[in-house]
């Protein structure tokens, strides 16, 4: 190398060595993130929502009136819409854009269970054809519906609300004259139950175009399927057996499902909930994760709903829930009503009272022992399961009740969980349902 060559190759190492001095001795926390690592800007609810339930609901942001000695609201809270409110009154204690319309993801399948489960009895049966099962979106969640095996009710209800299975989703929708007519019917019972933020497009949840609900409205479905006996049992069972592939010549196996509801089972890292007694929780890559649970302390019952939370908290939906139910069972009788949960349509009459709208027709208890499955968590734990006495419970003293008065929620008592069946192989976590391929 020429001495002038080297000269400035000199010069030039002692420039770039110097300018990266700086970078090499300054603290990270000075340093500006890149934008890959930056956060994308959250999206703001609009400025006017539906008034259904009070005109505060109506209005963006947190709402809620502390009353003297009530506790404040969570600080770790980053969902963009939720609610929290008592399920007998109605009262709502608090909300945050609560009528922001969003992708429910599976929290759809509460009204798809509220709308057909008086439809079908519990012990008939169905053999899956084929075309049950066409349309299931890629990387749905699956219980294991197979074609040409046949199903009772009662297996494909489990399969729907422990595995928020979409193949069950289908056969049922199949058994009701379709997909079609099931979104229909569902859109019809979204209106009864005034859950007018709510449009339905595919029964099972998975992301659809102008597919929509909102906190209020998964809250007011939730509310109704809790007057229903088979509803209540089914989001309280834990764990349960589902038929496997009949062979011939074989006796055929089952083997176990778990509860996706992680405040229930405990699992991957979230301790159950006490109290709680179901209800759904939902993902997928457009709706984010969503849940609405329902928990009684001290004979107070709450319902709390949360969509798509933004923090990386693992498990955020569920923590989040936990936090509103802590606080609403603290600030309960605190605080003043920022709104009600409504009353379904049906309820209201010419002079002013409420008619019963909790679905008399009589409903048998699921047969299998539903809710009596282990809760056993990874450490050894077992929580507490709440479901309900019996059927009789769910008409409770008096028939006709006032409008925005009390709608009662059946009572809810403890049952200890079976201990496990350690023979049983665990149900690995199921992945969230993908957003469909955009149509070209």
């Amino acid at each position: 190398m020429s001495a002038s060559k080297k000269s400035v190759w000199t010069v030039t190492a002692a420039v770039a060595a110097a300018a990266l001095l700086p970078l090499l001795t300054a603290a990270p926390a000075v340093a500006d993130p890149s934008p890959d690592t930056k956060e994308a800007p959250q999206p703001k609810p609009p400025a006017r929502m539906s008034q259904v339930g009070g005109a505060l609901l109506g209005q963006p942001g947190t709402q809620v009136r502390l009353g003297p000695g009530a506790p404040v609201l969570p600080k770790e809270l980053s969902a963009r819409s939720w609610i929290v409110a008592d399920a007998e009154t109605g009262d709502v204690l608090a909300a945050h854009n609560s009528h922001w319309r969003l992708a429910p993801a599976s929290t759809l399948k509460m009204l798809f269970a509220d709308t057909l489960l008086p439809k079908f009895p519990s012990t008939s049966s169905h053999t899956v054809l084929p075309t049950d099962l066409a349309g299931i979106g890629a990387g749905s969640s699956l219980v294991g519906v197979k074609e040409k095996q046949t199903y009772t009710v009662h297996d494909l209800w489990l399969g729907v609300f422990l595995r928020s299975g979409n193949d069950a989703v289908r056969v049922l929708s199949a058994m009701n004259d379709g997909i079609p007519q099931t979104v229909l019917d569902m859109n019809e019972r979204a209106a009864e139950l005034q859950a007018l933020d709510t449009t339905v497009v595919s029964p099972d949840g998975y992301d659809a175009p102008g597919q929509l609900s909102s906190a209020y409205d998964l809250t007011l479905i939730a509310r109704s399927g809790m007057q229903k006996p088979a509803f209540r049992e089914y989001a309280a069972t834990a764990r349960a057996k589902f038929p496997g592939e009949l062979k011939p010549g074989k006796k055929r196996e089952t083997f176990e499902i778990q509860n996706t509801n992680r405040l229930l089972t405990g699992d991957f890292g979230v301790p159950p909930y006490q109290g709680i007694a179901g209800v759904k929780n939902g993902n997928t890559t457009h709706a984010g994760a969503t849940f609405t649970g329902v928990a009684e302390r001290n004979g107070k019952v709450l319902l709390v709903t949360v969509m798509n939370p933004s923090s990386k908290e693992q498990h955020a939906v569920y923590k989040e829930t936990a936090r509103l139910l802590d606080w609403g069972f603290a600030a309960s009788g605190k605080v003043k009503p920022v709104g009600e949960l409504v009353p379904p349509k049906s309820a209201r009459t010419d002079d002013g009272t409420v008619e019963d709208v909790s679905d008399a027709a009589p409903e048998t208890t699921p047969p299998g022992g539903v809710g009596k499955a282990a809760v056993a968590g990874k450490t050894g734990g077992v929580g507490t399961a709440l479901a309900v006495a019996g059927s009789a419970l769910a008409l409770l003293v008096g028939a006709v009740f006032l409008v925005n008065r009390r709608w009662p929620v059946p009572e809810l008592v403890g049952r200890r969980s079976a201990p496990r069946d350690e023979d049983a192989t665990p149900d690995p976590e199921p992945a969230p349902d993908p957003e469909p391929e955009p149509t070209p």
